[in-house]
């Protein structure tokens, strides 16, 4: 469990370095980059082998209907994702479209998982995609929020979300993990 929480710490400090000491991140200049880039892929292998190894507590169990609404979360996440890459419409009204759907995904896996370990992991994320909102908020105050799209791009961009939510679902059968039911 100590790799986990080692990696989830990593990552907050790595995503958050900028932020909290931004004197500090400047002064790195355009090597900051890197170190940034090396630690954050640090703290994904040390969340994955922490996960994967960490000997967990049992307090609920898969059902039906915690998978489906782990299955909508995730199909949420995903076009968060896609739709703050294509500037779809719903980024004129989120704010913050990449941590809400780490929150959104978090929130998803939580209700689905519930061991000691996802708890360490998806709970840290929640965690720190929560606090990421509170001080990029603080810091750059909430400016207004325009976007304009084309009916071509919403489509685009529903499919790619559909698309990757059963790529995505596809890895997670191939290493064994329930997606449906």
């Amino acid at each position: 469990m100590l790799l986990l929480v080692a990696g989830v710490l990593l990552w907050s400090v790595a995503h958050l370095f900028k932020r909290a000491v931004p004197d500090a991140r400047a002064a790195m200049g355009d090597a900051g980059r890197g170190i940034m880039s090396i630690a954050i892929l640090a703290s994904m292998v040390l969340m994955y082998l922490g996960y994967s190894h960490a000997a967990t507590d049992f307090y609920w169990g898969r059902s039906s209907a915690r998978v489906g609404i782990n299955n909508v979360l995730m199909l949420l996440a995903i076009y968060l994702m896609v739709a703050a890459a294509t500037k779809s419409w719903i980024t004129a009204s989120i704010r913050h479209p990449q941590l809400t759907a780490i929150k959104s995904w978090s929130i998803g896996h939580l209700v689905v998982n519930g061991d000691s370990a996802s708890m360490v992991l998806f709970g840290g994320l929640l965690a720190w995609a929560v606090i990421s909102v509170v001080v990029i908020n603080k810091q750059d105050g909430k400016p207004t929020l325009s976007v304009e799209t084309s009916a071509g791009r919403e489509v685009m961009t529903a499919l790619s979300a559909i698309l990757a939510f059963g790529g995505i679902a596809f890895i997670h059968i191939y290493m064994g993990y329930p997606v449906f039911g």
